[in-house]
């Protein structure tokens, strides 16, 4: 009988840590589903491809109305990576593990009012019209900061920096995204998505030195592509709102 020796080979595990969005449902849940609803409509794209934890800490729900609300964001392309909060009668096999043990990053809740006014620019998509106030910080926010990626940022890779102005030494490929609190700047070829104030700064402003964007957006309205003007494109732009519409202009 002949013996076969294998070599003993290893599992590399590491841990890793990744950021991602949390999710914090209230009842009714059919109410707050149509609040996820207007979110997703303000800012488009905004849950595809992005990591989302469900937080039910203190939501009184059994696993049939767990499993419906996994089914009910299944259905709006919302990718839940794990749950938090949940008591272990709540959990089904098939659904996402549990999660402990995460930092919180600062919550936003945004509340539903009424529109306030209509769009009037046929180039400018506005997903929800709001009133300014629509926003409401859950939590006394710090002082702005700034965020300063010193590569360029590659097709399929998110920057997400809620708390101010994000600076991109290199260009944005395309299929990527940045998204800012504040201002967003570009010291190269922006051809993904670039979306500045996010946390309802109708301030913020976008620069870059090439204009080839997939997106713009600044306070949840945004121009696509072929929305922008063709004269600007390959030049060294600025982006601001003003009212209800995204302007652009060449930089000197």
């Amino acid at each position: 009988m002949n013996k076969v020796q294998t070599d003993a080979r290893s599992i590399r595990i590491k841990g890793r840590s990744f950021l991602a969005v949390v999710l914090s449902p209230d009842l009714p849940l059919d109410h707050w589903l149509e609040r996820l609803d207007d979110l997703a409509k303000r800012s488009a794209g905004f849950f595809l491809g992005r990591p989302v934890v469900l937080d039910v800490t203190d939501l009184a729900i059994d696993r049939a109305q767990l499993t419906e609300l996994l089914a009910q964001l299944a259905e709006r392309n919302v990718s839940i990576m794990g749950i938090e909060g949940a008591r272990h009668s709540m959990m089904a096999p098939g659904m996402p593990p549990l999660l402990k043990g995460g930092r919180p990053a600062g919550d936003v809740e945004v509340a539903q009012v009424q529109p306030a006014f209509q769009a009037t620019d046929e180039n400018t998509d506005k997903a929800e019209v709001v009133e300014a106030q629509a926003t409401v910080l859950t939590q006394p926010r710090p002082t702005l900061q700034s965020l300063v990626i010193n590569e360029p940022v590659r097709s399929g890779q998110s920057i997400i920096f809620t708390e101010g102005d994000v600076t991109i030494v290199g260009s944005v490929a395309s299929g990527a995204e940045v998204i800012a609190g504040g201002s967003v700047h570009i010291y190269g070829a922006l051809r993904g998505r670039a979306m500045a104030g996010s946390v309802g700064n109708s301030q913020a402003r976008i620069f870059c030195r090439k204009l080839e964007a997939e997106l713009i957006a600044i306070d949840g309205i945004y121009k696509m592509a072929e929305d922008l003007p063709t004269d600007l494109l390959g030049q060294p732009v600025q982006v601001w709102l003003e009212g209800d519409a995204i302007l652009t202009e060449k930089l000197n």
